[in-house]
């Protein structure tokens, strides 16, 4: 008993002391602590007022892409575009950040539109980079024809669902994690031939099935990241685990105060014992690993190794309530399975996102729910769970299709394009 109470007495005077210190050190501490707080308020102010502000600042337009009539290379081109839009990677100064609210990094949205059985290729972007865009899809695909057209979510009510319209949708989430790569380009290869199997293919065929006043969205707005951003902690702790390393969890706050407490009460009664590291021989990593999981880690580094993007990756289906037809929910996902590779990485609809109300109330909160996502197809937004998709993924995911997809939803140039004759005369 005596061995308690001095043991809850030399707890008391650890309270005792922290709190002198507290009291003589105040003019550190609460500084430090009060401008952390500060920062956070600050950043939200910014992001709801200075932001949108920093946000309209920028001209937006629409870019539409035709492919040209002969595709016979495969997405590595696309991958080409992608790098090249990832060097916008601006540092702003401090002024910028902190009064103008310019937290984030100039955005683009690659866009897949299926509009009534027919297939087009959107990329919004600010109209300063109108220039660079064009260079790096005239550059892989000469023969192709790019117009400034308008957004053509304006051409649809401002509030969906309502009396003549409806639709579905959600977000999507990895159901691994980051930077583990989905089924990429390469894969999608024919194990006879050697040749591709463009997995565009099946996209193009759900769209050309869309009739009157049905449409389909997919949406990818990007967002580049810097090369410390790329190699974070979280990222290399991942290819620690592929190898086979043990990894320490952060335990965040809560963790450690109850680390504290449970070895307080533990030390009460008995002294506190620790463990000793036992070390062992592991067996070299070429030998732990099966071939499927050296297959991973190879796929894994490579993708950490290449540019990355912040991505929101959004899907809806629109139609006119007199033609909607609930098939192209799933059908549509499904053609975006064929992406998914279990033993590497999958992405899924987000459940939180998805157009739907459960037990109570089911038809307004699912009418909220689809006018949020549409409200924020509509503005590209980003917030909520983002996936990193490097541009090998990205090129895999969004490509003008080759030679072999004969849908007739995919447009075309009519024919190759020119340039004119260097000696044609000018008067």
């Amino acid at each position: 008993m005596t061995n308690v109470m001095n043991n809850v007495s030399d707890i008391f005077a650890i309270f005792i002391t922290l709190g002198q210190a507290i009291k003589f050190f105040w003019w550190i501490i609460f500084p430090i602590m009060f401008w952390y707080i500060f920062k956070i308020i600050w950043v939200d102010f910014t992001l709801v007022y200075s932001a949108n502000s920093w946000r309209s600042s920028h001209n937006w337009i629409v870019l539409e892409i035709i492919p040209p009539r002969e595709i016979e290379k495969g997405p590595k081109m696309m991958e080409n575009i992608f790098t090249g839009i990832s060097a916008v990677i601006t540092s702003y100064n401090t002024f910028d950040t902190y009064i103008k609210g310019a937290w984030e990094q100039d955005r683009f949205s690659f866009e897949l539109v299926g509009e009534e059985g027919k297939m087009r290729f959107l990329i919004r972007t600010h109209k300063k980079h109108q220039k660079m865009v064009e260079a790096q899809i005239y550059a892989q695909y000469p023969d192709a024809e790019i117009l400034e057209v308008p957004d053509y979510t304006q051409n649809f009510p401002k509030i969906i669902p309502n009396k003549h319209w409806d639709l579905w949708g959600a977000d999507f989430e990895f159901v691994g994690k980051d930077p583990i790569p989905i089924k990429t380009y390469d894969r999608f290869e024919e194990t006879v031939t050697g040749e591709m199997i463009d997995p565009m293919a099946a996209i193009a065929e759900v769209i050309g099935m869309l009739g009157p006043n049905q449409h389909i969205w997919l949406q990818y707005v990007l967002s580049p990241i810097t090369e410390g951003e790329n190699k974070k902690k979280a990222h290399l702790d991942v290819i620690k685990k592929l190898k086979g390393e043990k990894v320490v969890e952060p335990m965040g706050i809560l963790g450690h105060l109850a680390d504290v407490f449970v070895n307080l009460i533990g030390g009460m009664s008995a002294p506190v014992e620790f463990s000793k590291a036992e070390k062992k021989e592991e067996a070299p990593l070429e030998f732990r690993l099966s071939p499927m999981e050296k297959e991973v880690l190879k796929a894994t580094e490579e993708n950490l190794g290449k540019n990355l993007f912040k991505t929101k990756m959004r899907y809806i289906y629109v139609a006119k309530r007199d033609n909607w037809d609930g098939g192209f929910k799933g059908s549509f996902i499904g053609a975006l399975k064929q992406f998914n590779d279990v033993n590497f990485n999958n992405f899924k609809p987000e459940d939180i996102s998805k157009t739907y109300g459960k037990i109570f109330f089911t038809g307004p909160r699912a009418d909220f729910r689809k006018r949020k996502l549409y409200n924020r197809y509509k503005s590209r937004n980003m917030d909520g769970t983002n996936i990193l998709f490097s541009t090998k993924e990205m090129a895999t995911l969004f490509h003008f299709p080759d030679m072999g997809v004969k849908s007739p939803a995919v447009q075309r140039t009519a024919g190759r394009l020119g340039s004119a004759p260097a000696n044609l005369p000018i008067e």
